[in-house]
């Protein structure tokens, strides 16, 4: 598998405008050996990375972006509302059914609308709204859904992850989910690029990856300035360590095993902490 030219980490969010200000749990993008960049909302962030990947592309330069939400869920959702267990048809899907405004998006809905189709009351819970969603519980443990799995494989490795069925609440990575995949789909069609690890990488002029930044919570911890805003220091530091990892350990990362991924996903990274650490720590 060629290398990668140019590294990019986002940081992503499910909630609304954050304002001009720099700030936390907010989008944040770098380009491994660049400052980060904040971007206010989801729509200044993808005219940002498509303008930027572009540029990489023309210039000859191979891209491995990666994003910091799931690329799927648990077995089971895929073929429950599409009839296949192929998570890019489930992309498509959610881009057809994402609206998504600077202030505003549906994505609270959605997941009712999802509930709906499956017996008791779930999977996904967490109405972030003052107004009810039918069938959206506020509260995970009023559920009594058991149709699909609580969690990724991944997750059951990836010690302090949140299952993707939580939308709203500490922690929560369901809404990131929801209000990325419509993205990535885009991002996927307009350059012609492999999502992992769904597709083989080969030649793509860009590669889409899964990652979580807190694999490399110590680290980021020991890199992060006394003024630096954490979300900046983690995509800093993970665009860093990936640009830093040698050619063959970056394959054998790109490499896995587990069966279940080709459904659900994968974290980049994911058993191989000590070797992303060291390469953070230079």
């Amino acid at each position: 598998m060629p290398g990668f030219d140019t590294i990019v980490m986002v940081d992503w969010s499910g909630g609304n405008d954050r304002g001009p200000t720099p700030k936390r749990d907010a989008i944040w993008a770098c380009v491994a050996g660049e400052a980060p960049v904040y971007h206010r909302n989801r729509q200044v962030a993808e005219v940002w990375l498509t303008d930027r990947i572009a540029a990489e592309i023309a210039s000859g330069r191979r891209v491995l972006a990666g994003f910091d939400f799931p690329f799927g869920y648990p077995r089971g959702l895929a073929r429950a509302l599409l009839g296949a267990d192929d998570p890019l048809i489930l992309w498509q899907w959610f881009a057809d059914q994402i609206e998504d405004a600077p202030k505003t998006n549906n994505r609270f809905d959605v997941a009712g609308r999802i509930n709906r189709l499956f017996p008791g009351t779930g999977p996904f819970w967490g109405n972030g709204l003052r107004r009810d969603i039918p069938d959206l519980p506020r509260k995970g443990r009023t559920r009594d859904f058991t149709g699909l799995p609580e969690w990724r494989l991944a997750e059951t490795r990836a010690k302090g992850s949140f299952s993707c069925w939580q939308m709203a609440g500490a922690g929560s990575v369901g809404g990131q989910v929801m209000m990325g995949l419509p993205v990535l789909h885009r991002m996927r069609a307009r350059f012609r690029a492999a999502a992992w690890p769904f597709e083989p990488l080969d030649h793509a002029p860009l590669a889409l990856v899964e990652v979580w930044p807190s694999l490399l919570r110590g680290a980021v911890a020991d890199a992060q300035g006394a003024d630096e805003i954490r979300d900046a220091a983690q995509v800093r530091v993970l665009a860093g360590a990936i640009a830093a990892l040698p050619g063959d350990l970056l394959a054998r990362m790109l490499t896995v095993e587990a069966p279940e991924a080709d459904s659900e996903g994968w974290i980049f990274g994911l058993g191989h902490e000590d070797e992303l650490d060291r390469a953070a720590r230079g």
